[in-house]
């Protein structure tokens, strides 16, 4: 079903920056918006029509109007029902970039700063099996930008299990089995349980549960209305059904179970949204109203931080890389059992392109199709 379809090629060729200057590979000549983004929707159609399995809902927005949103495909199995544009989905670690822009709120506040060491809010992390010949000081900017050393998952079995109510005590119940992969600082490595403790870190900086401080700062200021941690009676008919698809059989079970609780993987993972609820979002990022954080603490989250390249890299809750017509993406994707998401947007611009899947191992490549439909559009306007 189609919804929002705005078929003005000047309404995107109007909110377009006359500044940016875009060279690209591929030829415009024969091009106009509204065609690039039919083909690339009857790319999605064709995708979910050969998979069988589920469903993709995406959007394209700019300025905070929609150009075009749509959904192809069923967001339940058993249901047949299709799925919709303003089906919640599950987004995986686009949770990671949420839980930057908290830490960044409280930098603004005054009660931390991005060096801070993690141990001046959360003591437990002393217990982190160090195999260094020194002790790692990890601060929190090392947290936030994959670059403390730590391994992607601690050596703890079942630490990605359970209620959400007890993601806090799995947290400390994984440091202890987490340690050091490479020094603080030396490298990008990415890691799940970093963010975990992050999360809690900063839920002890503001003395607030994490979930209350996100919902509080930041989803109810935006406007994010069906975007939640907690799946209840208001959002439980939006959700759309996760499932597993693995050589050719389709499996929904983990999914489902993971609904209650994932373990510690709160911080990191445990964001339900939609198209438009993270179109809000990325137009947050790139100076919309309302404007919850100072341009200086935006921009040094979409900053590279990490230390191999100054072209592309992890900046403070977003991966950033930059064309070669010296354009900057900023984007983040997300994988859970059953469901995959992709963020990406143009800060100048202010284009933003979501996609929201409901089931793993699609054909679709969610972050090459989206990067591949922004440089079209930016391309046209040159």
């Amino acid at each position: 079903m189609r919804i929002h379809k705005q078929s003005s090629q000047s309404a995107l060729l109007f909110a377009m920056v006359a500044s940016v200057l875009i060279s690209s590979s591929c030829s415009s000549e024969n091009l106009d918006i509204d065609s690039v983004i039919s083909e690339f929707s009857n790319q999605i159609q064709r995708d979910v029509e050969q998979d069988n399995v589920g469903s993709i809902s995406f959007g394209i927005s700019q300025y905070g109007k929609t150009i075009y949103s749509d959904a192809f495909g069923l967001m339940d199995r058993e249901t047949l029902r299709p799925a919709r544009p303003d089906h919640i989905y599950r987004t995986g670690s686009i949770s990671k970039s949420i839980t930057a822009v908290l830490m960044m709120l409280l930098v603004q506040d005054g009660l931390l700063n991005l060096d801070d060491p993690v141990s001046k809010f959360l003591p437990e992390i002393e217990t982190l099996q160090n195999t260094q010949r020194n002790n790692p000081t990890v601060s929190l900017r090392h947290l936030a930008s994959h670059t403390s050393g730590l391994i992607r998952e601690p050596d703890l079995e079942e630490a990605a299990s359970g209620s959400i109510e007890t993601w806090e005590d799995k947290i400390l119940t994984s440091i202890k089995h987490t340690y050091f992969q490479a020094e603080p600082g030396e490298e990008y490595s990415y890691s799940n349980i970093g963010y975990g403790i992050l999360g809690l870190a900063l839920s002890r900086a503001a003395n607030m549960p994490f979930i209350d401080l996100v919902e509080g700062r930041i989803f109810q200021p935006l406007g994010m209305s069906s975007t939640t941690f907690i799946i209840d009676d208001k959002t439980e008919d939006l959700l759309a059904s996760g499932y597993v698809y693995r050589e050719g059989i389709v499996d929904g079970t983990i999914p489902f179970n993971e609904h209650s609780g994932r373990g510690y993987k709160v911080p990191n993972g445990g964001v339900y949204s939609t198209v438009a609820d993270l179109a809000i979002f990325s137009e947050f990022m790139t100076g919309g109203e309302p404007r919850l954080l100072s341009e200086n603490l935006r921009n040094s989250m979409m900053s590279i931080q990490t230390p191999e390249s100054v072209t592309e890299g992890y900046g403070l809750g977003f991966s950033l890389s930059q064309s070669g017509s010296g354009v900057w993406w900023i984007s983040h994707g997300g994988s859970v059992a059953g469901y995959n998401a992709y963020l990406l947007f143009q800060p100048d611009t202010q284009l933003s392109i979501v996609l929201l899947r409901n089931y793993s191992g699609g054909v679709t490549d969610l972050g090459r199709v989206a990067r591949n439909l922004g440089d079209k559009l930016l391309a046209i306007t040159q």
